[in-house]
């Protein structure tokens, strides 16, 4: 490939000579053309391929940079800080899971694609892994398994561990050890400033905690280290019931999710999920033990309910994460909108009850599945560090539950139509749990829309925190006006 501009004639794609080609000609330049794909490239189309979703894929940048270091990064950052006014946007790509169109690609702008940055490595005494930011969740596991450890990881193979971790992230292993963030021990990142800096809990402390739920605010990351701990094969469990005890299993939900009996090794997800290929609506619930053990009592009395179908088996963490990661359809069009309830019986079977409701309304579109997921967070989660981290959840004691409304399509003459019926629902949903007085404000970013708010939504003092570390690491505002993916921090 060589550094120069190509030529290109298309409202998405960059035309030729314009300020962006020149950046994109200056970082090839920096970086050498090996780190630089360009329009129309190989390396460029199998970037633009991998995304997510079809939304994400759609978009054209210029170019795509792949740094393979943290001084790589460096001179990108310098080199797209060094024009006048801002004039060339960029986005900031790990795993590329986001749904969204632009959270981490960019019409017309630079992709700075991390993913080259997937080391492993293990610590001597075994305590602590360092993880490139572009490693996939089943790179890490992959490392582990083999030596009986792991970390308090993603699900899903092929998500990104900088994405995941920015933004919070909800583990197996979460009611043991909380957030994913919460399991870090440093994080290396490139500044506005092309500077290379280093925070932890005794290195630049106020930052170390804003990134732990502060998204790319700050700049990007390069590297993060976590807590690793003892683990072997995990129980995982399947059942799907029919809608038409839904009430029974709201309860036995409810019952297994209460603060007061949650048991820390247990993690469940419950949908109510409608198929128009398969036309066919079912209860499925996703159940993990993190304890080599058969049939965890915890979950008896679920699995005892009537069922149209009941898996189980031991495995690892890289095999769990490529089976969960195998049932999502690939490149699909796809929305993820979230909300956070107080844990009831009586919320969720209103939520239920408006999402049985919603499904006239979208039982038409082809290739749809409308999935209600309900996850439960438990003070075992979010309170464990909950002064440590940016998520604003300290000032809570009940067990709570991440309600999201997960959507995949395949036609985009649908987007409007599944869009609209998304929004109409959760909103339904958000003014009941209001009404009932279960409606917690807390919104999970990384479930989050483009539309929503999550940053807002950890209250105005962990959001004056973040803002004075923002001002502080970036006084310019790059991140805020120059990357216009992500989730932005409230101005004043």
């Amino acid at each position: 490939m060589e550094c120069i501009p190509n030529e290109v004639d298309s409202e998405k794609m960059v035309v030729p000579g314009n300020m962006t080609t020149t950046i994109c000609h200056a970082i090839c330049t920096a970086l050498g053309e090996q780190k630089v794909a360009l329009l129309g490239s190989p390396a460029y189309n199998a970037s633009v391929a991998s995304y997510f979703s079809e939304q994400q894929e759609a978009l054209q940048p210029a170019c795509i940079v792949s740094p393979q270091t943290a001084e790589d990064v460096s001179a990108t950052i310098r080199t797209l800080t060094s024009y006048p006014n801002g004039q060339c946007n960029f986005a900031i790509r790990s795993g590329g899971h986001a749904s969204w169109a632009g959270a981490s690609n960019i019409a017309d702008g630079v992709v700075i694609d991390i993913r080259a940055l997937n080391s492993v490595d293990v610590h001597s005494d075994t305590s602590t892994v360092s993880v490139g930011a572009g490693a996939s969740w089943d790179d890490v596991y992959a490392k582990l398994d083999p030596i009986g450890l792991s970390v308090n990881g993603g699900r899903a193979a092929g998500v990104g561990v900088s994405g995941l971790t920015l933004g919070g992230g909800i583990s197996y292993f979460s009611p043991r050890y909380g957030w994913t963030c919460d399991t870090v021990t440093s994080i290396e990142i490139v500044l506005a400033d092309a500077s290379i800096v280093e925070a932890n809990a005794d290195s630049d402390p106020a930052l170390f905690q804003a990134l732990k739920g502060g998204n790319n605010n700050f700049g990007v990351v390069t590297r993060i280290d976590f807590s690793t701990f003892t683990q072997g094969l995990i129980w995982t469990g399947n059942v799907y019931n029919n809608l038409s005890i839904a009430d029974d299993v709201i309860s036995e939900l409810v019952k297994i999710c209460s603060a007061d009996a949650y048991d820390e090794y247990a993690s469940i997800i419950t949908t109510f999920g409608y198929s128009q290929a398969r036309g066919l609506a079912v209860i499925s619930s996703v159940l993990e033990y993190t304890k080599e053990v058969d049939s965890p009592p915890i979950y008896q009395d679920l699995l005892s309910l009537p069922n149209l179908m009941s898996t189980s088996q031991l495995m690892n963490m890289t095999t769990l994460a490529k089976t969960t990661q195998a049932y999502s359809p690939e490149h699909p069009r796809s929305i993820n909108r979230v909300r956070t309830l107080v844990l009831s019986t009586t919320v969720i079977k209103a939520a239920y009850a408006q999402w049985e409701a919603s499904l006239p309304s979208i039982r038409d579109v082809s290739n749809l599945v409308w999935a209600f997921a309900l996850e439960p967070l438990p003070p075992k989660i979010y309170g464990r560090h909950a002064e440590e981290n940016a998520l604003g959840l300290a000032d809570r004691s009940g067990s709570l539950v991440v309600a999201l409304l997960t959507v995949t399509w395949t036609e985009a003459c649908d987007d409007a139509l599944v869009n609209d019926a998304a929004k109409k629902l959760m909103d339904a949903i958000e003014n009941k749990a209001q009404q009932l007085g279960d409606l917690d404000p807390f919104i999970y970013l990384n479930y989050a829309d483009k539309d929503q708010d999550p940053i807002s939504s950890y209250g105005k003092a962990s959001v004056d925190r973040l803002r004075a570390v923002q001002e502080r690491v970036d006084p310019k505002g790059i991140f805020t006006n120059q990357v216009p993916g992500g989730y932005k921090i409230p101005g004043k």
